[in-house]
């Protein structure tokens, strides 16, 4: 990971668009702001924006009508090659963690993935550095975490 967290992006995948990255501050800024996390995690410390206010928000940004079914998962990677498979529905009180006004976390960045309604506690993620968005009814419901076994020969000459 870059020692400049500002320069540390998040890059999102969503079927039938481009990938893109973006950053924790544009991602909080989309959210329309950030909140206490404790009121979602207890004894959780610093600010969180919404997962699904930024998510709706960024769907709308990129003017993603009816004519896109919402996802069946998230999928998200690691700066450490952990990563995990939720399903929406675990996706209820999702949030992000931040650093203070939506900067990276200085540590564990540049944001966190909190999920209350998971599953497992495997499924809260430090160091998100992608999130894939899927649909494919066929797994709906599948959750699946650890850290990644296989790569790409792209991500292993990847820097994260």
């Amino acid at each position: 990971m870059s020692s400049d967290n500002h320069s540390v992006h998040i890059r999102i995948e969503h079927f039938g668009l481009p990938p893109h990255d973006t950053t924790a501050g544009e991602m909080a800024s989309l959210a329309g702001g950030v909140f206490p996390l404790s009121e979602r995690v207890e004894n959780a410390a610093g600010e969180a924006f919404d997962f699904h206010a930024w998510y709706s928000a960024w769907r709308a940004e990129r003017r993603l009508g009816d004519g896109v079914p919402a996802p069946t998962h998230l999928k998200t990677e690691a700066a450490d090659s952990f990563e995990a498979l939720i399903p929406w529905e675990q996706l209820g009180q999702a949030a992000f963690q931040c650093g203070p006004g939506g900067e990276p976390l200085p540590k564990g960045g540049p944001v966190r993935l909190y999920v209350p309604d998971g599953s497992s506690a495997c499924l809260n993620v430090k160091g998100v550095v992608l999130c894939r968005f899927i649909h494919e009814e066929a797994e709906r419901g599948s959750v699946t975490y650890g850290f990644k076994r296989t790569f790409s020969p792209q991500e292993l000459r990847q820097k994260r």
